[in-house]
């Protein structure tokens, strides 16, 4: 009877507070995968991100930095003694957090597989693991992402990796009772590129028909960077590779380019995880920026998820990370962090749409204007008074370890703010404020450094320009 009541009650208190009686089932792996481009984490950037794991209930960190030479370029090579200290500091630190330490090589630029060549590089790699095992490491993964030439081309064979993971898992299982499953991640890995209209591409299908069920596969959804996963492209992956496979999640990574020029990690992606499946998977790993207090904000939202996919809700946990981790600046932070959320180009895009309310009032106003209705200027000029004056609080107030990697884009927000008041001025007037033209400039030198509320603040200033262009045109007088 005692139980009977409780469940009531916490059915009744579910309903009041809008929330649900779904058991939380956490995803067994999860965690933090430091597997992007450029700088390398330093030391003290991985225990704090370790350590941050621990707080957020996540319960593994990827070692796998993409120019580390010893992980990727040289990984025959054995650590340095200095190193390997290092490393080994670190899975201490793992151990005593609780957090799996997973070490990954990426072998695949240069691996052999056949003959004497192939017979050496199995025991590099070996060698390779063994140090890490003295160490104190137990999980280990090969990757073999980003083998493709710049015709998008590659000469992997699935089936011969397949042949070297199962091989290296076997020797270590056999030598080493407690080292956990082997994880790996394939060339061809993501959807788009497995597949080859309604067939599987060769590679692929040689893969997955012969590596050991009991490896994990990583996928990163349908495409590289992509707009989410649903349930049903998760169970497509893993019908193909006979397992449920584990995600790798290219949010808030940001060592992409936004632009043509090819700048990488100018805009910081500070929105919340969101649109990952409810079913149920093996493992999920984000993979964060260079930036790594700045990344904080995104993986804790992706902790909450992991935690209890079937319950998340993305812009609730996204306001509970910034209260949690801002504390009196979590409103500031909020407009800042609503303004570089989303990231895209010509092959990726993935995050929420940046300042949606920003960019819904610049719409209203600029079309109330073209269509000779009374234009209510108020909502438009909250919006940016809001923006300048969150940009100003944190350059102000912002603790430095947050303001080392985030100045550059404040500075431009505000910059932007300042140019969108000029923009509202100007539509007020009814004239165009040539000073505006000269801003748009000064913004546009500086996105080599940083960029940030492309299609909301951004996007109003050449917006505004373009309506005076409009509406200065010559109109055509029709010929009699």
């Amino acid at each position: 009877m005692k139980n009977f009541k409780r469940l009531i009650f916490l059915t009744l208190a579910a309903i009041l507070i809008g929330g649900s009686t779904a058991q939380a089932i956490p995803i067994p792996l999860r965690g933090v995968v430091e597997g992007f481009y450029g700088t390398p984490w330093t030391f003290e950037d991985r225990a704090d991100i370790i350590d941050f794991c621990r707080k957020n209930n996540l319960n593994a960190y990827v070692y796998a930095p993409k120019d580390d030479p010893y992980h990727r370029e040289k990984w025959r090579n054995p650590y340095p003694a200095d190193k390997l200290a290092e490393m080994e500091r670190l899975v201490a630190v793992a151990k005593k957090n609780n957090v799996r330490f997973i070490f990954a090589v990426s072998p695949g630029l240069d691996l052999n597989y056949k003959g004497n060549k192939g017979e050496e590089d199995f025991n590099f790699m070996i060698k390779k693991l063994d140090a890490m095992y003295r160490i104190g490491v137990r999980d280990f993964a090969i990757f073999f992402d980003d083998l493709k030439d710049e015709k998008g081309r590659h000469n992997e064979d699935g089936e011969l990796q397949a042949a070297f993971l199962n091989r290296v898992q076997k020797n270590l299982q056999e030598r080493y009772k407690d080292v956990a499953r082997l994880i790996m991640v394939p060339t061809e890995y993501f959807y788009e590129d497995m597949v080859k209209g309604n067939k599987l591409k060769t590679y692929t299908k040689n893969l997955a028909e012969n590596l050991d069920p009991r490896i994990v596969v990583l996928y990163t959804g349908r495409g590289v960077v992509c707009d989410g996963i649903t349930d049903k492209e998760l169970a497509e992956v893993n019908k193909i590779f006979g397992r449920e496979v584990g995600i790798w999640w290219n949010y808030p990574v940001n060592d992409y380019p936004l632009t043509p020029d090819g700048n990488r990690n100018v805009k910081l992606a500070l929105g919340a995880i969101e649109k990952l499946p409810t079913a149920k998977m093996t493992a999920i790993f984000f993979n964060p920026m260079e930036q790594v207090q700045m990344s904080k904000i995104s993986i804790a939202t992706g902790a909450i998820y992991a935690n209890n996919p079937a319950n998340y809700d993305a812009e609730q946990a996204w306001n509970k990370v910034l209260k949690e981790q801002f504390g009196s600046l979590a409103s500031s932070m909020k407009v800042f962090a609503d303004h570089s959320q989303h990231m895209e180009n010509s092959w990726a895009k993935v995050g929420f749409p940046d300042a949606i309310d920003f960019s819904t009032e610049a719409f209203i106003l600029l079309n109330d204007l073209r269509k000779k209705n009374s234009p209510y200027f108020e909502p438009l000029e909250r919006e940016i008074d809001a923006t300048e004056r969150a940009a100003n609080t944190l350059l102000k107030r912002l603790p430095k370890k947050y303001l080392a990697e985030c100045r550059p884009q404040l500075e431009q927000l505000k910059r932007i703010a300042n140019a969108d008041r000029v923009a509202l001025e100007s539509l007020k007037a009814g004239q165009l404020d040539p000073h505006l033209k000269t801003l748009r400039e000064e913004i546009a030198v500086n996105e080599k450094q940083a960029i940030i509320s492309e299609e909301a603040g951004r996007k109003f200033i050449d917006d505004v320009i373009k309506f005076f262009d409009e509406q200065n045109k010559p109109s055509k007088k029709k010929k009699k």
